[in-house]
């Protein structure tokens, strides 16, 4: 190939050295230095003389085994056409066009370097001027992972997206998509249109509220205005328009894509006419007006119906307040007992007898039972709890008065309340048996019950004015012996 003299570069050389005037050599050197990466000095047979080294990227590269050796040698073998074409085209006064190489490097990663050459017209040795281009291979390097790394992601949208719009054209549930600024359908499924009795083209672009009867639009209104100022709405019954009957109206508030949606569905109209048999019917109506608490729950313990007599027990007044709540909220005094009793729900499939608390939403206490029972054979698992409160157990007495609660009473309560309070319990337990006995064993002698209990009288009286036993203010039986 013949050598290159760009007229260009030409006449820039040319004004170069009239501007610069004659240069030495090292100073001639000391420009290219600056000017470059790195520069080779190459004598007629190919072979490196010297280099010359701008950059301290190149350390570490193996460029020192360069002098002494064949410059063709120091590439690789794909490289080594490019190296003799720029031997062969370097001529006086002219510069070869660039030519990009790479030299093998011990680190392992070959060394890009882009070259240039030009003969020395004094003793025809050739000079080298090299650029390093490992900085711009990493960049093109990290680019391509880059864009290797896109085209996964977007190849796993595009998946997502498939089989979300699968599922959303074959679902039975007749579902839309509403922007929840402006109320107009985005996206129907073919459920849904069948059952407003339209074609999709025509749903889509319309006003949600504009495909039901106007006796539901204020309804409709509320549940949008509900959701963009709490984000959650309860569940309403309208009609459809043109007659198409009842539907139950579900929304729910998702954002997509740096806009806010709402997911409206649609429960058929056949299902809220199927009126339930007689037995299921009654049965449904024997649980509202059951006295005993009832609930039934999902398998992570939100609450999906409450009978009132549960809310009364939590202080609420609908059940539209308990809905979505978990029921680990009013359940046990402390957070051992519910614990308990979803280990031993989950374990055995039901409990029975088991006692806890319920707290109100007011700080009321009840002391109740629960029975419980895990339901999965339906379409959707749930959980059915009920809650009885617990019963008033007549205590002994004794001498017409009231004992304490009774050892079985005490074992009850390991696992619900600290070992702490058992302890302070049990010796209360003891010290009001122990007082009550010796006074009945002494019939009512206080003095007499002290010293027998190896207590001071006013160490006694103390103690029974904090148990309130015996009546303090009458005479003492051992007063009147006297």
């Amino acid at each position: 190939m013949a050598s290159l003299a760009l007229p260009a570069a030409s006449q820039a050389l040319a004004a170069l050295q009239k501007s610069l005037g004659p240069l030495d050599a090292q100073a001639a050197g000391l420009l290219v230095a600056a000017a470059t990466d790195l520069s080779l000095v190459i004598d007629g047979e190919g072979i490196v003389r010297d280099a010359t080294f701008g950059s301290s990227d190149l350390a570490g590269e193996g460029c020192e085994t360069w002098l002494g050796r064949p410059w063709i040698d120091t590439v690789t073998v794909e490289s080594r056409p490019k190296i003799a074409a720029l031997l062969k085209d370097a001529a006086p006064n002219a510069v070869t066009r660039w030519r990009q190489v790479n030299h093998v490097s011990p680190t392992g990663t070959d060394l890009p370097i882009r070259y240039a050459a030009m003969r020395l017209a004094q003793d025809g040795q050739i000079l080298v001027l090299g650029r390093n281009l490992r900085a711009m291979a990493s960049l093109q390097r990290t680019l391509a992972e880059t864009q290797q790394a896109l085209e996964r992601d977007y190849l796993r949208m595009r998946g997502a997206e498939t089989r979300y719009r699968l599922l959303f054209q074959l679902g039975s549930e007749p579902v839309l998509v509403v922007d929840s600024g402006t109320r107009r359908v985005t996206e129907v499924n073919p459920a849904a249109a069948r059952l407003i009795g339209r074609a999709d083209k025509r749903i889509v672009g319309q006003d949600a509220v504009d495909l039901f009867d106007a006796s539901s639009a204020r309804d409709l209104e509320s549940l949008f205005a509900g959701l963009r100022v709490t984000g959650q709405a309860a569940d309403l019954e309208a009609r459809l328009g043109h007659g198409r009957g009842p539907v139950r109206v579900a929304a729910s508030l998702f954002r997509q894509e740096n806009a806010t949606s709402v997911l409206l569905r649609l429960a058929a109209a056949e299902a809220l006419n199927a009126e339930p048999g007689p037995a299921r019917a009654g049965a449904l109506d024997v649980i509202q007006h059951l006295p005993e608490g009832f609930v039934v729950t999902d398998p992570g313990r939100r609450i999906l119906t409450a009978n009132p007599a549960f809310l009364d027990l939590v202080q609420l007044a609908t059940e539209e307040q308990v809905r979505g709540q978990r029921l680990d909220r009013w359940l046990g005094r402390e957070e051992t007992e519910a614990t308990a009793l979803f280990t031993t729900l989950t374990q055995h499939g039901s409990v029975r007898h088991f006692p806890t608390h319920i707290r109100g939403q007011y700080g009321g206490v009840e002391e109740v039972e629960v029975a419980a029972v895990s339901a999965g054979g339906g379409a959707q698992a749930c959980l059915g709890f009920t809650f009885r409160a617990a019963p008033r157990r007549a205590a002994p007495t004794t001498g017409g008065r009231e004992l304490p609660r009774s050892v079985e009473q005490m074992t009850e309560l390991v696992g619900r309340v600290s070992m702490k309070t058992l302890v302070r319990e049990s010796t209360d337990l003891i010290e009001r048996l122990c007082i009550e006995a010796a006074l009945r064993i002494t019939r009512d002698n206080r003095a007499s019950a002290a010293e027998m209990l190896g207590l001071s009288r006013q160490g006694l009286y103390a103690k029974m004015r904090r148990y309130g036993i015996g009546d303090l203010d009458a005479p003492d039986a051992g007063d009147d012996a006297v």
